[in-house]
């Protein structure tokens, strides 16, 4: 009999500490009305010192296994999707297995920025149509804030801290309908953080270490991209655009957001939305996004439901779900 992957539980994690745009702007030429018009977002967490990666996974993964009923011994694979490891490694899929005191999974890290939840879905979902994994823990956790140049006006305003967890098992019953990842290399320079322990030594630039971003060219690139996915993932199950009840995005920026759901000729009340007090966590926003609304009840079992999104490299992918 086919094996179905099926979301068994959600969870997720913000940090405490909460900074304003009008707190931004105290150190950095801008506005609250300038930034809440130009991306949506209002603020954005931010990790306190002791917390890391790994800590932040864990506590979002502990409400999905929770959440699924199921013991932490019973999962065996785990993938952390994330740009911000605490090592180089051992991965932070590894140092997660450790704190959840599982000695069965396999486990490892993948980097897909802002796409990393929906990459890892889909190996997720060939491991389980295969019969090679039964239960699989998807994270994606980020301290985005570490990475930020805070006098950057146009990438401080952005990015926050956060983790988002899906469990996911083996299923008799259609779960996810079908996943979708792509690359191109090619725009590497219009979004990129260099790594300042790797870099060469004779290298001039000043922002190593710091994500740099040429905003309005990965706007047009991502709303580009993310129009053809959606017909992709449509035609692919064989789907009308109404058929979809849900539209659970990345969450960068509300007016890419919004072209996406227009595509879908969906009203914004069929978009969850979490971008105005949380901004862009990166690969953990569509996690967040998706169990904030399984958790308010605005997601339903049996409703169907479409993730997407797009990040660095360029990454982007879909997913549509039969929750």
């Amino acid at each position: 009999m086919t094996s179905y992957s099926k979301i068994l539980g959600t969870g997720g994690y913000l940090p405490e500490e909460i900074r304003t745009n009008e707190q931004i702007s105290e150190t950095v030429d801008t506005s609250d009305s300038w930034i809440f018009e130009r991306t949506g977002i209002k603020s954005r967490r931010i990790a306190a010192p002791h917390e890391t990666a790994a800590s932040m996974a864990e506590i979002a993964a502990r409400q999905a296994i929770e959440a699924a009923n199921c013991d932490p011994d019973e999962i065996d694979l785990i993938i952390v999707a994330t740009g911000t490891p605490e090592y180089v490694y051992p991965s932070t899929a590894c140092l997660l297995q450790q704190r959840l005191g599982n000695k069965n999974a396999a486990a490892f890290d993948i980097q897909a920025a802002c796409s990393g939840s929906i990459y890892a879905l889909s190996i997720v979902d060939q491991f389980i149509k295969s019969g090679s994994a039964k239960k699989a823990l998807i994270v994606g956790t980020e301290i985005c804030s570490r990475i930020v140049d805070w006098t950057d006006r146009g990438t401080c305003i952005l990015f926050g801290d956060g983790a988002g967890a899906l469990l996911i098992g083996a299923s008799n019953e259609a779960g996810v309908l079908s996943t979708h990842i792509h690359a191109d290399g090619e725009f590497e320079e219009l979004l990129y953080c260099r790594n300042s322990q790797i870099a060469s030594i004779d290298s001039q630039d000043e922002e190593i270490g710091f994500i740099n971003m040429r905003g309005n060219e990965v706007f047009k690139v991502a709303v580009n991209t993310l129009g053809r996915i959606v017909d992709e993932t449509l035609e692919a199950n064989k789907m009308a655009k109404e058929e979809i009840d849900w539209l659970v995005p990345h969450q960068a920026n509300i007016r890419i957001i919004m072209a996406t759901a227009k595509k879908l000729k969906m009203s914004m009340d069929q978009v969850v939305v979490t971008l105005e007090n949380q901004g862009n966590t990166s690969s953990a926003s569509v996690l967040l996004a998706f169990n904030e609304a399984v958790r308010d009840g605005r997601i339903k079992r049996g409703q169907v439901v479409l993730l997407e999104a797009f990040g660095a490299g360029f990454t982007w992918g879909s997913a549509l779900i039969k929750y």
